[in-house]
């Protein structure tokens, strides 16, 4: 008797490829978008006064640690939303969508206290009370547009699960221009408006995040091919099992995410202990760093959904192919940046500099062998990245934050105290200390990863739906 495979032939590699670029750019350049808003409320804030760029500055440090840890529930929704979309569970793709709507909703109004009562935080935090009074000013306003922001969030994971980027892409660029708009208008007192100062980058940021809220909200809902999934279907119905299902998957990677961004919070604080000089040269290169980095956040963010999706239909083969080919992705953008750190470090160094300053040709020195450790930082950090992103997409979340916590505080900032200040290595040190801390964290990652068997190319079992009498 012959029998006939009628399973489908694997999807070739390119086309792995092609796939996950089509899904990953717009995300990168939404990444970058959101980049360039912070760029811009810095500069705008700079051109009206010092004392309002310190306080900006400050501001959208603690606004975002907030908005970060509050965000995990939104994160945690992509990978469970490419899960059932692999599945051909329509039904549950609009349950962990609402339910992560409302676990945003709640973690927003749980965080605004935080950010209204920031001044007499950051005074026992030993901020100069100017500062701290304008800091208030700002958080007092800018926290109404946290709950924008992670609706956005939860958003933009749901879209993304669906492979409907593009939008998101529009929507955040959008954003910037009217966040730049709003900025001239209300900062400043141009055309009228009223002269807001540093309040008015928060109102600018209140109604950005709020128009784009909307904007997602009802492409989502009434967009091309988008009311088959009837996401806001019985959005006042509590879904508990989703719901729990959800907040333990969210928390930890809230908590991944602090976690990272604690340690390179600590790093700033070691290069300001040294002096000035490092900590702006640190500065510089750790924004350019942030940038470039969004290229492998934007090729994780799609590769959470593909290796999601193949996860949802129990295909390990096509789940192993799709993890290698944004693995390629993320290492080719790695080949390039390093090649632009290490053959025009200096450039872009200098740009950041008014070479007439008697300090700058120390912070561009300085600023250009921190770009030579950059170019290391970026193949591991890159790594980690896509590791956490595949281990998303398979809905692991609990033994990355333990993994990530020992490499970032068990090793990563001991290694930067050791290499910097006991074996007096400097700066140079620090950034040893960060990029032994990261390829710790990649290793363990990956190995994790190849532990559940997907890089063998075991099938994976998928996720089983919860029931429930939601729909």
């Amino acid at each position: 008797m012959i029998v006939i495979d009628a399973s489908p032939p694997p999807m070739p590699f390119r086309r792995h490829v092609g796939r996950t670029l089509v899904l990953g750019l717009p995300l990168v350049g939404s990444l970058l978008a959101q980049i360039l808003i912070g760029l811009t409320d810095t500069l705008m804030l700079g051109r009206y006064s010092v004392e309002a760029l310190a306080a900006g500055a400050l501001a959208t440090t603690v606004f975002h640690a907030v908005f970060i840890l509050a965000a995990g529930f939104a994160i945690a929704a992509m990978g469970a939303a490419a899960d059932a979309v692999g599945r051909g569970d329509e039904r549950t793709v609009r349950r962990t969508a609402r339910m992560g709507l409302w676990l945003s909703l709640g973690a927003g109004l749980t965080a605004m206290p935080v950010l209204w009562f920031s001044e007499p935080i950051l005074l026992a935090a030993g901020q100069m009370p100017r500062t701290a009074a304008d800091t208030a000013d700002y958080m007092q306003i800018a926290m109404l547009a946290l709950v924008p922001a992670l609706l956005v969030m939860t958003l933009r994971s749901h879209l993304s699960a669906l492979e409907r980027t593009r939008i998101v892409l529009w929507a955040t660029v959008a954003a910037a221009v009217v966040n730049f708009g709003l900025n001239w208008l209300l900062i400043f007192g141009n055309a009228g408006a009223p002269e807001l100062g540093i309040r008015g980058a928060a109102w600018a940021s209140v109604l950005s995040h709020s128009a784009t809220a909307i904007v997602l909200a009802l492409y989502a809902a009434r967009g091309p091919g988008m009311a088959r999934w009837e996401l806001f279907r019985n959005l006042w119905r509590m879904d508990r099992e989703i719901l729990v299902r959800l907040f333990h998957l969210g928390w930890p990677v809230g908590l991944t995410l602090v976690s990272e961004s604690a340690m390179f919070t600590g790093t700033a604080l070691m290069m300001g202990a040294i002096g000035s000089e490092p900590l702006a040269a640190h500065g510089i290169v750790m924004q350019v760093a942030a940038a470039t980095f969004m290229v492998h956040l934007g090729i994780s963010q799609a590769a959470t959904v593909r290796v999601g999706r193949f996860a949802g239909e129990g295909n390990g083969a096509e789940l192993r192919r799709a993890a290698l080919a944004a693995l390629a992705l993320s290492g080719a953008a790695v080949v390039l940046s390093i090649v632009v750190y290490l053959g025009a470090g200096r450039w872009i160094v200098a740009a950041f500099l008014d070479m007439s300053d008697p300090d700058a040709p120390q912070i561009l020195s300085l600023g250009i062998a921190l770009m030579g450790v950059a170019a290391l930082f970026q193949l591991v950090d890159a790594a980690q990245v896509m590791a956490l992103g595949f281990l998303r997409g398979l809905q692991d979340t609990r033994w990355p934050l333990v993994l990530a916590a020992i490499s970032y505080w068990g090793v990563g900032i001991p290694a930067c105290l050791l290499l910097g200040f006991t074996l007096d290595m400097g700066p140079l040190g620090i950034w040893l200390g960060l990029v032994i801390g990261l390829a710790v964290a990649s290793a363990l990652l990956m190995i994790r990863f190849y532990r559940l068997g997907v890089v063998a190319g075991s099938a994976v079992p998928s996720q089983k739906a919860p029931g429930g009498p939601s729909s």
